[in-house]
């Protein structure tokens, strides 16, 4: 049996399990354990994310607001083209969420309210009598997320890290001070480090390695893709309810993706779409908007992980070297970069900066020990 010595094991190589390598590589050579053929599969694969500071749990914001810098100015080489594109948030009010319109304007940042007849003007298809106020964050962005995760790998590569696809980790134990991962492959990653990065499978991975679950629920999320003609949707801002029952949100030039923005229970698995969700998207959507949908051009389905209180799991635990990088639910993409950082100085016990210093205490994964 051939084992492998490292610094640091990360087990999962989707967003979280990239940026926190990516962050670590600086100082531990770091290997990525991924059970997939390709990195990524499950949830960052299938996320069409975009930066909205007034979304999330408390500690999602915070990690969000921190993230900002990385994504308009990442570092030279990092990716080919600009990891961002400008789209503006338009959340919609109808008459029974007059209230939450107002509790959101009053409760975020950068929040403006605006008059219907405005909202009509930037999304000419909503309906004349679907709201009766809404909101609209304009500085936001759409990620490109496969750019972003691909960056995180090749920073990965370049530190002299491992990325092992097809590595799925069936026995785990710690012994003599090292963390030990048998992979599906035969062979055996050694390293006093290990971070448990594994989304959906994150409890898995802990009951292999003796740690203590700590409640990690996957979720379903349906997509699906529409042409929204003869409206012109290329510049149209993200558009949905305040109550996020729906969204909408320019796709691939002149298509509409169209979202229930579901959370269904599920247990960790290859999601698929159920077609009464789909079905749903498609009606909450044109009570909205008024589009014609001759067909659904494509559809799936994605899990969005969350802990027991929605917030993200990001440190150590009780036992000696075992980290979490678990549980961003919707945020993993927008939180990745500032999330990443924060890791690597819990790893390495060093001082985070200010900006992402306030995290610590709502992300510590040990809130959930009783």
């Amino acid at each position: 049996m051939d084992t492998h010595a490292f610094d640091a094991l990360v087990i999962g190589a989707g967003i979280a399990g990239a940026t926190a390598a990516a962050h670590l590589g600086t100082t531990h050579r770091t290997a990525l354990l991924e059970a997939e053929e390709s990195a990524g599969y499950h949830t960052t694969g299938r996320s069409a994310a975009i930066w909205i500071l007034n979304y999330g749990s408390p500690d999602a914001r915070i990690l969000t607001g921190a993230s900002r810098r990385f994504f308009e100015d990442p570092p030279p080489g990092f990716a080919d083209a600009p990891l961002t594109h400008r789209r503006a948030i338009l959340n919609l009010a109808p008459e029974d969420q007059r209230g939450l319109l107002e509790k959101t304007l009053a409760e975020g940042q950068g929040l403006e309210p605006i008059s219907v007849a405005e909202a009509r003007a930037l999304v000419p298809a909503i309906r004349p009598d679907y709201a009766v106020g809404a909101s609209i964050e304009r500085d936001a962005f759409d990620i490109d997320v496969a750019a972003l995760h691909q960056g995180f790998l090749r920073q990965v590569k370049a530190q002299g890290g491992v990325l092992a696809l097809r590595h799925r980790a069936g026995r785990v134990w710690r012994e003599a001070g090292l963390w030990h991962a048998e992979t599906s492959s035969g062979e055996v990653f050694s390293a006093p480090v290990l971070v448990n990065a594994a989304g959906a499978w994150g409890d898995e991975v802990a009951k292999l390695a003796g740690v203590a679950p700590i409640g990690l629920q996957p979720k379903r999320r349906t997509a699906l893709i529409i042409d929204p003609a003869p409206h012109d949707s290329t510049n149209w801002p993200l558009v949905g309810d305040v109550a996020h029952s729906w969204y909408a949100r320019p796709e691939a030039r002149s298509k509409l993706m169209v979202s229930p923005a579901d959370e269904t229970d599920t247990e960790p698995s290859d999601a698929q779409p159920d077609e009464l969700d789909v079905a749903i998207a498609v009606d909450r959507m044109q009570q909205g908007l008024d589009i014609e949908v001759r067909r659904v051009e494509h559809r799936w389905a994605g899990l969005r992980t969350f802990t027991p209180d929605r917030g993200l799991a990001l440190g150590p635990c009780a036992e000696a070297g075992f980290f979490w990088m678990c549980g961003q639910g919707g945020y993993g993409i927008q939180t990745a970069p500032a999330a990443g950082r924060l890791l690597a100085h819990l790893v390495r016990g060093t001082e985070p900066e200010a900006d992402i210093a306030p995290a610590i205490r709502p992300t510590d994964p040990r809130r959930f020990a009783a």
